[in-house]
């Protein structure tokens, strides 16, 4: 997908994702090994984002894989359609059970679920396993054994191997530790909050109607608070919120009304909006 490190970063860019150095490195050693990319990292720093814009520059289907705690092997593989299957058999009363097992379990009433789907046909397709850690751990072996060989075995159709490999992103926000089996079978990226200037970049990108000095002011206000020791420090994605919140008031400088009034956008705890309303300095920023 991509010719060079440099290529990576332009292209991205073009979709209004900005990579760091080590975000644009990481992405273009994946797709020349191809190797799946296990994205670590707090919420709201742009990994799912990643993914998106990866299968955005290169014209690939997203198939995107949201874990939880409970998904099982028939939401994230493939499952019959149990329904159809029953119709057919009613339907099909005279014939002998041999006959009807060929047919129900057919491509017909199968439902491929993420990751069958993304093994499947010569499209190109970008593979988003979301949130990994908060899957339980036997999920893992159903994606150690996708992820070695990019093929699943279906007892009743036999063995389906990806005729092209997807571009596979993994993303995890630490919730509890991932296997080293895994790991080994991945690249390894973490994205953390961006430093000032990128961060600064990315509101002006996002939200093109903030000015340049009240884009700074924000960005150092917000690493002002995630040095704070708080419940919930702000995400990029909630800078980006409060930049478009001040511009939907008509706000040209961050003052302490207007960070008083606003600072619900950011923070999502009483008590964290408490701790910062009594230690941020405006003025010392």
């Amino acid at each position: 997908m991509f010719t060079s490190v440099d290529d990576v970063s332009a292209r991205l860019a073009e979709t209004g994702y900005l990579a760091s150095p080590a975000v644009a490195t990481t992405v273009f050693l994946a797709d020349r090994l191809g190797k799946p990319l296990l994205v670590e990292g707090p919420a709201g720093v742009g990994k799912t984002e990643l993914a998106k814009a990866v299968a955005q520059v290169a014209g690939a289907r997203l198939v995107r894989l949201q874990c939880y705690e409970g998904v099982d092997e028939s939401r994230a593989l493939y499952e019959w359609n149990h329904a159809k299957q029953l119709l057919r058999i009613s339907a099909g009363r005279d014939e002998t059970w041999d006959e009807t097992r060929t047919d129900i379990f057919s491509e017909e009433f199968l439902l491929p679920r993420p990751l069958l789907t993304a093994i499947r046909g010569d499209d190109p397709k970008v593979l988003l396993i979301d949130e990994t850690d908060k899957a339980d751990v036997e999920v893992e072996g159903l994606l150690l054994e996708v992820l070695s060989d990019f093929q699943v075995t279906v007892p009743e159709l036999g063995t389906i191997t990806a005729a092209r490999r997807p571009f596979v992103v993994l993303t995890s926000n630490a919730s509890r530790e991932l296997s080293e089996a895994l790991r080994r079978r991945c690249l390894f990226l973490h994205i953390g909050f961006p430093d000032e200037e990128l961060e600064r970049r990315i509101v002006r990108l996002k939200v093109p109607g903030v000015e340049e000095a009240l884009a700074a002011s924000l960005v150092r206000v917000v690493g002002a608070l995630r040095a704070m020791d708080l419940r919930k420090v702000p995400s990029v994605a909630e800078t980006i919120d409060w930049a478009r919140t001040l511009l939907a008031l008509g706000a040209d400088t961050l003052d302490e009304t207007v960070v008083r009034d606003s600072l619900g956008v950011v923070l999502k705890h009483q008590e964290d909006v408490l701790k910062a309303s009594a230690k941020l300095d405006l003025d010392a920023l």
